[in-house]
């Protein structure tokens, strides 16, 4: 069955960095928009990052333009997110989802947990 399993998250100090991992499975992943949302305390799920299938277009949400990349590794069915000079505002619980096409979401993570803060 798909799965989308979620790593690398946790508590890491203002200005730190964290590396999530998102590994799938049960479906061709490289035929596959990859994208990152997160979903912070009492406010709603929101987009971080997309790639496209071939790495060919990204796009980031403004908040975080500078400071995050998504990346992918259509050999080893994983899509990354590096977070960089991370904020107290950053923190959520974030998830990886995969689209068949830019803008669609078929299937969803479980989420990981990233907390910054002193």
């Amino acid at each position: 069955q798909v799965q989308l399993v979620e790593s690398g998250g946790g508590l890491v100090q203002p200005g730190g960095s964290l590396r999530l991992s998102c590994a799938a499975s049960g479906f061709t992943f490289s035929n596959y928009v990859m994208s990152w949302y997160r979903q912070p305390p009492g406010k709603e799920r929101e987009l971080v990052a997309a790639t496209t299938s071939a790495s060919t277009y990204t796009n980031y949400a403004d908040s975080v333009k500078g400071r995050f990349t998504i990346s992918r590794d259509n050999a080893k069915n994983t899509v990354y997110l590096q977070m960089n000079s991370l904020k107290p505002e950053d923190t959520a619980v974030y998830y990886c989802s995969a689209g068949r096409a830019w803008g669609k979401q078929d299937y969803w993570g479980q989420g990981t947990q990233v907390t910054v803060s002193s």
